[in-house]
């Protein structure tokens, strides 16, 4: 009885915790041009229109045929043992060399004014 009260506790921290986390995420969202989107598919559309039975068949086989192997890649990768060593290895090279492109801390306030006014003098001349 208490190992299920102690788990309840733990789980309930965890979605409180990834709740909270989520709610806190200030970033913007992209902007997103409705004109376009309304564009793209009215073209999809009127392309669509144009073709013949045998096109319409070939292009709904070729979406078929990726998504199987979408699904095909995503079942491997979350089959029993997880991602490979290559695969996890590959994984941390990437964040490794992402962590790396962040630029560094500025150690003074005197740095940190003179980076601000390069970065504003880079964007007034765009």
């Amino acid at each position: 009885m208490m190992n299920k009260l102690i788990a309840a506790l733990i789980a309930g921290t965890f979605a409180l915790g990834s709740v909270a986390a989520m709610a806190d995420d200030k970033t913007p969202s992209a902007p997103v041009d409705q004109k376009a989107l309304k564009a793209e598919r009215d073209a999809k559309k009127a392309e669509a229109a144009k073709m013949t039975p045998e096109e319409k068949a070939a292009a709904k086989k070729a979406k078929r045929a990726e998504r199987q192997k979408e699904l095909d890649t995503t079942a491997k990768s979350q089959q029993e043992g997880g991602a490979s060593p290559k695969a996890q290895a590959d994984a941390a090279a990437k964040d490794t060399a992402a962590s790396k492109a962040q630029p560094k801390a500025l150690p003074t306030a005197a740095d940190k004014q003179k980076a601000l006014k390069e970065q504003e003098k880079k964007s007034s001349g765009q």
